[in-house]
């Protein structure tokens, strides 16, 4: 009986070693593996230990979920991160950062409630730390952000993508016919696996546009550019001749960094690579390429040292310039973080785009474009929703002069695997509408609009029959514009274009004076039974102060009428000094005195209805001529009332257009 108790107990204890040897063995595995960068690999092995390992044994489990969910972290595995620090975090790991890494990896999960109560965790254990203050700015305003997204639309392409990982497309120079992607599908060189990702290494495919502008199926370039390690994430310089690409050369024994690669076309073949030496620093790593506008810079990726930390973006000179040959500059702390910044490229209008995690953002890597004010300041802007989500997003490539193109995710996509998708931003249309027509009258079908801008805008054009004009403008351009019509003054107007991101429309309308009929000053007031003008006149004296500037050969007489109401010499009298003191008001803004003479009519010109005054007052006809028998004669108080209101007015006439044209 003892014997058998014995024996039992031997077991067991054998068992229980066997175990631990074998967690021991997958750990040591597992950090083999890590060191040399193989994450996927690592992870594995970290898996089997973590699985073999007693709960009861926390600090070991907690330090295995620890490594584990780096490993996943590394190599872009949201969801399996959060998983492992999650187990990292319950059994207790010491260093508060799994609480850190679990917030960003829920935060790319898209949990955003889950991922800010992490942040806020270890926000009291480590309060300024800025990349926790930014993750728990982003989880607080990333819903908010998908709920509002702009005006992109966004859709995964099904011609560029594969059955595994599809990324970083980029426009073969200005050539919209050709796109090449980096690709991990069964077609890529060679048969090994990655250790870090799992999958295939990475090769660099292209394809074109039929005769359909259908994407064809993507083929391999048939190139060293193509090797049996990582190659891709391509950029061209503008006249496509020259690719810049990445490889990532793996060794068993110790990690190798990524590194620049430059391949020349020749006819439709790419010649052999050579790498491209930026440092002799052989510790860090050269990545992402992007060739400026002008070709002259090549932008990339490093973590080397004298940057703001993390990968940052770096630009290196390749012009002609011999003074500047060799020249690196790190972008600066306007562009670049404590973060990560990759993945630059160049927008239509030369703004420059990238990818990070150290601003608010949505998750994971988010899309950024910066701009230059004033030749020195960088503005940075979120792309927001739909280009950002909870996932990466990175790698952007946009069609020669145009706001569409493509880009890479890998949202929605567990395994953290990426994919292409196009996007395009709807055009923007800024119209400018309106009429010409007869001031106190109807529409000038002959009239004619001259629209000069400060984009280099000069161009004139006919209204339609019913006087209306429609023509599109350009959002933040200032405009200038004169109405014309043959027998009328000049008018002009000003409009500056909104600069916004969305549709537009403007109105004005150009109402134009007659150069052989009185024409009505609408809104002059003056005291009662007095000469003097009240402020309320003075908006539309100085509409016609306006009117004399842009006309500046015409003089008019500017004549004033009362109603039959008092005696004909005071309204003489009284009309004759109202007119004069519309004289002196121009003369003082002004207006040379030659130009103007005052009329005063007392009562003695009733007022003629017009057509449109008849549509107004339905009592009275066209042709009505408001004497005081007329008036008389009506049936109403408040009808005579307007009428005596008509006959009360000031007018101006043109006199002749030809003041000082001769001299």
């Amino acid at each position: 009986m003892h014997r058998n108790i014995y024996y039992i107990f031997i077991t067991l204890l054998l068992s229980i070693v066997a175990v631990a040897c074998s967690s021991e063995k997958a750990i040591r595995k597992g950090d083999k593996f890590a060191a040399i960068m193989e994450y996927h690999e690592a992870a594995k092995e970290y898996k089997k230990a973590y699985r073999q390992i007693s709960p009861k044994e926390r600090p070991k489990r907690a330090e295995v979920a620890w490594k584990m969910g780096e490993c996943y972290r590394k190599g872009n595995s949201a969801v399996f991160a959060a998983a492992a620090y999650q187990n990292a975090v319950r059994y207790g790991y010491p260093d508060s950062t799994a609480l850190l890494y679990l917030a960003d990896a829920l935060l790319e999960k898209g949990d955003y409630k889950a991922s800010e109560k992490n942040y806020r965790a270890f926000l009291e254990k480590a309060q300024d730390n800025r990349m926790a203050q930014i993750g728990l700015q982003s989880a607080m305003q990333s819903a908010e952000w998908k709920k509002n997204p702009n005006r992109y639309i966004v859709k995964k392409s099904k011609e560029l993508n594969g059955q595994r990982s599809d990324y970083c497309p980029a426009y073969v120079g200005e050539d919209t016919t050709m796109i090449v992607t980096t690709t991990t599908r069964k077609e890529a060189t060679g048969d090994e696996l990655s250790g870090i990702t799992g999958q295939k290494h990475a090769d660099i495919f292209m394809t074109k546009l039929d005769e359909k502008g259908k994407w064809q199926k993507s083929e391999k370039i048939e190139s060293d550019v193509n090797s049996e390690f990582e190659d891709g994430a391509c950029a061209f310089t503008p006249d496509g001749k020259v690719m810049y690409f990445t490889r990532c050369v793996t060794d068993p024994h110790y990690p190798r960094y990524a590194a620049i690669y430059k391949s020349s076309r020749s006819d439709a073949s790419w010649g052999k690579p050579e790498q491209v030496v930026i440092t002799r620093d052989t510790l860090s790593l050269y990545t992402h390429p992007a060739v400026s506008p002008d070709g002259e810079w090549l932008y990339f990726t490093s973590n080397m040292a004298g940057g703001c930390g993390g990968l940052d973006l770096w630009r290196f000179y390749i012009g002609p310039s011999r003074a500047m040959e060799g020249i690196i500059e790190n972008l600066g702390p306007m562009i670049n973080t404590d973060g990560d910044e990759q993945f630059p490229s160049f927008g239509p209008k030369g703004e420059l785009f990238f990818s990070s995690d150290g601003y608010p953002g949505m998750g994971g890597l988010d899309i950024f474009c910066a701009t230059l004010s004033n030749d020195t300041l960088w503005n940075v802007t979120n792309m927001g929703a739909p280009l950002n989500s909870n996932g990466d997003d990175f790698g952007m490539t946009f069609a020669p002069g145009l706001y569409r193109g493509f880009f890479s995710s890998n949202r929605g996509d567990a395994r953290g695997w990426d994919h292409i998708y196009s996007f395009f931003l709807p055009e923007t249309v800024h119209m400018l509408r309106g009429w010409i027509y007869e001031k106190d009258g109807y529409e000038l079908p002959e009239g004619v609009i001259y629209m000069i801008g400060d984009d280099g805008t000069n161009s004139s054009f006919g209204v339609m029959k019913d006087g209306s004009y429609s023509v599109r403008v350009t959002p933040g351009v200032k405009y200038v514009l004169l109405g014309t019509c043959k027998g009328y003054l000049n008018s002009m107007q000003e409009l500056t274009a909104d600069c916004v991101e969305e549709n537009r429309e403007y109105q004005l309308d150009f109402e134009l004076a007659s150069i052989t009929k009185p024409v009505l000053i609408d809104n002059i007031f003056y005291e009662y039974d007095k000469a003097t003008l009240t402020a309320e006149s003075t908006a539309s004296l100085n509409e016609l102060v306006k009117l004399l500037e842009l006309n500046p050969n015409v003089t008019i007489e500017l004549g004033s009428h009362c109603d039959f109401r008092g005696s004909d010499n005071y309204n003489q009298r009284l009309s004759q000094a109202r007119a004069e003191s519309v004289v002196e008001y121009l003369t003082a803004a002004g207006i040379e005195k030659e130009r103007l003479t005052a009329a005063g009519y007392g009562e003695e010109s009733p007022k003629v209805i017009t057509k449109k005054l008849s549509e107004k007052h339905t009592f009275l006809k066209e042709g009505d001529l408001l004497t005081e028998e007329f008036i008389d004669a009506l049936d109403t108080e408040e009808q005579k009332e307007v009428c005596h209101a008509l006959n009360r007015r000031t007018e101006f006439q043109v006199l002749r257009t030809t003041y000082k044209l001769y001299e």
